[in-house]
């Protein structure tokens, strides 16, 4: 049975294509897919990410737990409110899954974890918890609203109090608090501005009827996976799973091995790997004619380049703001400049480039 968000009857109300995504019920879709992603880029969009799970993390010794447990280090975390994101991996350097940690207070830390991975890394961090006396608590009774756009923040605020409308504006990127009894962060998965807002279940049917009535257009699966791609962000289960380490995910720098002695989960695979250099990396692909990239492609290098060998599309798609098809790619170290994607068994060139694609409206390739 698909579980369902504190949304799910409104979506149903609103007409959205519903879809079964990592055992939950979601909208894919209310209408133009397209044009609820130009929609984002241009004004601003509402998703329900209340498949997402949240976690609070507490004890005295919460700090020291998820610096053995993250890749990235946590002790760069110095004011309250403060976020980062990284990886949890496995011993031999493979990601569990990536997720955000936000600093709320010396024994209080939050997690935002990705839904279809929530049982797998609940178990994990669970296990490895016991061992610092942290208390992990499952926070089933939020839900949660990514408002995405140039127009998000303004739009979004004007639903708090004047204070509050002044205190959520005046947050700095990749940082969040309490702002009346939401919980409210300057993050995204879009590559724009915005918030995402952590709010109890039984105000969000109300607090989404409200952002639409600001102008917020309904946004579904479909152009958050559009937004991202164009953004350069990664897919966990796509563009990197547990048997695929950070360094060949573009994820090396989420790898803090400074200081030494922080001694993390995969910290000796992750070494050994650096040492012997990585034999892959993910790339951006831009298609140089027509056609489209989809994930599972193969990807070959070109004869007489230098290189040797053959890749895979981890995520493509048709970009809306750029007209083109775009993909992130897993391929050889030694690929550069051009490599040749099979589409139904034809050859097409594509061209590497380096993500992101589209940052703020802005085309960033072309």
């Amino acid at each position: 049975m698909t579980r369902e968000t504190p949304l799910h009857d409104l979506h149903r109300k609103l007409g959205a294509r519903m879809v079964d995504f990592g055992g939950w019920d979601m909208p894919l879709q209310y209408g133009s897919q397209i044009a609820e992603h130009h929609a984002v880029r241009r004004g601003a969009g509402v998703f329900d990410v209340s498949h997402m799970c949240v976690v609070d993390l507490e004890g005295a010794r919460t700090r020291s737990f998820l610096q053995r447990l993250l890749a990235n280090d946590v002790g760069k975390l110095k004011t309250p409110g403060k976020a980062l994101y990284g990886c949890m991996l496995n011993e031999t350097g493979g990601v569990i899954d990536d997720l955000i940690v936000y600093f709320l207070a010396e024994s209080w830390f939050r997690a935002v974890v990705n839904a279809g991975t929530r049982d797998k890394d609940l178990a994990w961090i669970r296990q490895h918890a016991a061992q610092f006396g942290v208390e992990v608590i499952e926070r089933t009774d939020l839900a949660m609203l990514a408002v995405q756009g140039p127009e998000a923040r303004r739009k979004a605020a004007a639903l708090l109090s004047p204070a509050g409308s002044t205190a959520a504006l005046a947050l700095e990127a990749f940082f969040g608090r309490e702002i009346d009894g939401w919980f409210i962060a300057r993050t995204g998965y879009t590559g724009e501005d915005g918030f995402e807002i952590m709010l109890p279940g039984t105000e969000a049917q109300r607090v989404w009827n409200a952002l639409n009535s600001a102008g917020v257009t309904s946004c579904g699966l479909g152009a958050r996976d559009t937004l991202r791609l164009e953004a350069g962000m990664n897919l966990y289960g796509s563009d990197m799973d547990e048997s695929t380490h950070p360094f060949e995910s573009g994820l090396g720098w989420t790898v803090a091995l400074e200081p030494r002695e922080r001694d993390f989960i995969g910290r000796n695979a992750l070494e050994a790997i650096r040492a012997r250099g990585p034999q892959r990396k993910l790339v951006g692909l831009l298609l140089e004619g027509r056609g489209v990239l989809r994930s599972h492609q193969k990807v070959l290098l070109p004869a007489g380049g230098g290189g040797h060998g053959e890749g895979e599309i981890t995520s493509g798609t048709f970009s809306p703001t750029l007209e083109r098809s775009i993909a992130l790619a897993r391929v050889p170290a030694v690929a550069s400049a051009s490599v040749h994607v099979d589409i139904r068994g034809k050859l097409h060139e594509a061209r590497i480039v380096r993500p992101p694609f589209v940052r703020h409206g802005k085309a960033l390739v072309s």
